[in-house]
């Protein structure tokens, strides 16, 4: 009979499946969802998440691929960090708004950047919500099981 492990430290890896995330009372979601970062981490790890939910999800690195993959994709929601090189989850949000014609598209800004003068700046180049960094992932799929 093999040994228990003497250690109480978890496994290094854990694995997730879609039934247990529905455990976990997370809402199934059925959107396709445009995630944004320059943190490839980042962007992978939350993209993995919204997976799990049932999303379909295209990730970019910045907002320049981002433009590039929109009309292919045809995201129902963005979640884009604002702080990005190059082209900045605002000036991204202002012309995927441009280019999605009368289909909603729910925006959420999701930034370590806080504060009054953000979330004008935010509100102008059209995103729905303002989350910051670290999200809370559970209120990001909620937010987005709102929408849909």
């Amino acid at each position: 009979m093999p040994t228990p492990p003497t250690s109480a430290e978890p496994p290094a890896v854990t694995y997730t499946s879609p039934s247990a995330v529905r455990r976990a009372h997370l809402p199934v979601l059925h959107l396709r969802v445009l995630v944004v970062d320059d943190n490839r981490d980042a962007a992978d790890s939350l993209a993995g998440l919204l997976r799990l939910c049932g999303a379909e999800v295209c990730v970019c690195y910045d907002g320049r691929a981002a433009v590039a993959e929109f009309d292919e994709f045809r995201p129902d929601a963005g979640l884009f960090d604002v702080n990005m090189p190059r082209m900045d989850g605002c000036e991204l949000a202002e012309r995927l708004r441009e280019r999605g014609g009368d289909r909603p598209l729910f925006l959420v800004a999701i930034t370590a950047i806080d504060g009054p003068e953000e979330a004008m700046r935010e509100a102008r180049a059209g995103f729905d919500l303002h989350l910051t960094k670290p999200a809370d992932p559970v209120r990001v799929v909620e937010a987005l099981a709102a929408f849909s």
